[in-house]
């Protein structure tokens, strides 16, 4: 599915490719999915089990049959927090030195390393 750019500038975002999310708000406020995909030109993500929309596609070629496919549409990033798995809660995010001098992220409420 293609996306839509909005504009041409690339906007930082809290969250990234593959990081388990909880979304908190909207239609399907608090299901947790990990991110497929991130869009920064328009500051949304495509979580995996949430915000479904149908697709009617049409047949290509005679004899073949017309399908309806489900697929997940961006939601805007704003919506959705990072997810502890070991402490099921929703926590926003800082950012902290390690030890040997890398810059991670870390959740706020358990004080987990992300990176």
């Amino acid at each position: 599915m293609a996306y839509k750019k909005t504009s041409k500038t690339r906007y930082k975002m809290h969250v990234k490719k593959g990081d388990l999310v909880q979304v908190v708000a909207g239609r399907d406020k608090g299901k947790v999915g990990e991110i497929l995909k991130s869009i920064p030109e328009a500051s949304k993500v495509v979580v995996k089990g949430v915000n479904f929309r149908t697709k009617h596609v049409k047949p290509r070629q005679e004899g073949e049959a017309g399908q309806i496919v489900t697929e997940e549409a961006p939601i805007h990033s704003s919506n959705v927090m990072l997810y502890s798995e070991k402490q099921k809660v929703a926590s926003r995010i800082c950012y902290t030195f390690t030890d040997d001098g890398r810059k991670v992220r870390m959740l706020k409420k358990t004080g987990e390393i992300i990176d």
